[in-house]
């Protein structure tokens, strides 16, 4: 069965490359711009993993994993925080939030496509 990746990215060239990256590599994929937005998506459900924006208007990426993380039917979707800050404390602050991992941009496709299948995989054995 094909997963579905929800992508929050606020810059549509981003997005572009995200989407890409996942639709050639066989997942669905399902695109807002707004942190508010994808936790409605979440809450509809059929997402298997998030891509999260950690710099995002409104409600940034790390407020909206916390959000995601606290609600117990979506607490256990694999999130994966997305950032151009490539200091380790940015990288902390999204795993104290809850982000199963970190991606700096720009993208490494493989490094991307790696995380996603070991959380994938991580989440169907528990």
């Amino acid at each position: 069965m094909t997963k579905t990746i929800l992508v929050i990215e606020d810059n549509a060239d981003n997005m572009a490359l995200v989407d890409e990256i996942l639709e050639d590599a066989g997942f669905n994929t399902v695109q807002v711009m707004r942190a508010e937005d994808g936790i409605v998506l979440l809450q509809k459900g059929n997402i298997d993993l998030v891509l999260m924006d950690i710099s995002l208007p409104d409600m940034d990426g790390l407020e909206a994993t916390r959000i995601i993380k606290s609600n117990d039917a979506l607490k256990n979707i694999p999130i994966i925080g997305l950032s151009a800050h490539a200091m380790v404390k940015d990288r902390d602050a999204a795993l104290a939030a809850g982000c199963a991992g970190y991606q700096t941009k720009p993208i490494n496709e493989d490094t991307l496509l790696e995380s996603i299948e070991r959380l994938l995989n991580d989440t169907n054995n528990t």
